[in-house]
């Protein structure tokens, strides 16, 4: 008994030491790309905060005091520009025309707070403080700028206030509702519509290719009449086809919960996201390119892999890829400005939806994505074919 089951633990190792792919799959792939995902995570991170501390941003003060003005200058990466701070300003900066903070101090500061006495039961001198907090570089100077002036107003023992609402209309965010749930919209909702998709992929791509090699009727269609470029064709639309359904479900769902986050509250003031028509449409053909070039993909990997097992090994890398590019937005600032980037695949429908769902959409970088996408897709139909071309992959046993 005991030898017996020697025999079949060596025969199990054997097999598995002795397969390279399945040795390297299961045993060093999942390390490296542990590794490598956490140190990208843990560069994304460093870059992140060592761009927003070094992120240089003009204040805008309107009477700067001379007490206050040594604190001013002890505020990192901030270049001070005495001026006045008018409406047309601050209507900019919740435009985001401008990446600025505004502040306003009252006519002879000093002297005001030197002589308030605060058991009069008047109001003390108020400072304004205009920022916008779905920008990061404003947000981090206005907090750094109301932590400091808090704490000398301590040493004051209260004699001037911060953002004193004088009236219900008194705003200093400048940044709405649409800005800021955009921006955390644009953080989660596109990582997880790619791994949707990618689960509809991968719930059918194998077995169609990798599938039929393990039950052996892939021979009988590379015996017909039909072209191996138009069955490599064929593979890959009707793939993408049924994956597609996976992808139009996705942008349905999205479509018919985001006008339910716009809604009022008891006093009528909009909570929620405003998104246009060509937004949707974004979305909808981000979506569909993204589902090609996935479905064509797995596609590839199929076709090597021996069965549908091994095919779901193969593909786990891949997954923890488009993992890694849906995480991506989470660790900047803002979306990349280089076209560049947009050649990328799945980065790049990455950044599309995030700039969309941000409000920041831009055709170039769209038109980029969906081209590029459509090539490699293209790439990939050929090199299906290549490999129905051969019959070492095809018969691999």
């Amino acid at each position: 008994m005991k030898s017996n089951t020697l025999t079949i633990i060596k025969k199990e190792f054997a097999r598995f030491f002795g397969d390279r792919q399945m040795l390297f799959t299961a045993v060093l792939l999942p390390g490296l790309l542990i590794y490598i995902m956490y140190s990208l995570m843990g560069s994304g991170m460093r870059k992140m905060a060592t761009e927003g501390a070094n992120e240089q941003v003009t204040l805008c003060v309107e009477n700067l005091p001379v007490s206050v003005a040594p604190i001013v200058d002890g505020i990192p990466a901030v270049k001070v520009s005495q001026q006045t701070v008018s409406q047309e300003d601050i209507d900019k900066l919740q435009d985001k025309a401008l990446d600025v903070v505004l502040v306003r101090f009252p006519e002879s500061f000093d002297e005001m707070v030197a002589t308030y006495d605060p058991q009069s039961g008047t109001a003390a001198p108020n400072v304004e403080i205009y920022y916008n907090s779905a920008n990061n570089a404003s947000s981090r100077v206005y907090h750094m700028l109301e932590g400091a002036l808090s704490a000398y107003e301590d040493q004051l023992s209260n004699r001037f206030d911060i953002n004193r609402a004088d009236s219900v209309e008194a705003q200093f965010d400048m940044a709405n509702q649409d800005d800021v749930l955009g921006n955390i919209l644009s953080k989660l909702i596109p990582m997880l519509i790619l791994m949707m998709l990618f689960s509809g992929v991968m719930a059918i791509a194998p077995s169609a290719i990798a599938g039929e090699k393990e039950r052996g009727t892939i021979a009988t269609l590379l015996v017909t009449p039909l072209k191996r470029n138009e069955l490599a064709l064929g593979k890959v639309v009707s793939l993408s086809g049924i994956a597609l359904l996976s992808g139009i479900s996705s942008f349905i769902g999205i479509a018919l919960s985001l006008p339910r986050m716009i809604q009022a509250d008891a006093e009528g003031v909009e909570l929620g996201l405003n998104y246009t028509f060509s937004d949707y449409i974004v979305i909808l053909i981000t979506i569909l390119a993204s589902v090609l070039i996935m479905a064509s993909a797995i596609s590839l990997l199929s076709a090597i892999a021996k069965d549908v097992k091994s095919a779901g090994t193969m593909i786990m890398p891949f997954m923890l890829v488009v993992m890694i590019c849906g995480l991506m937005p989470m660790f900047q600032n803002s979306t990349p400005e280089n076209l560049a980037v947009y050649l990328i695949p799945f980065y790049n429908s990455i950044q599309v939806m995030t700039a969309t769902f941000a409000h920041e959409m831009k055709w170039m970088p769209v038109i980029i994505t969906l081209v590029a996408n459509v090539v490699y897709t293209g790439i990939a139909v050929w090199g299906l074919t290549r490999m129905f071309n051969s019959e070492k992959i095809m018969f691999s046993k």
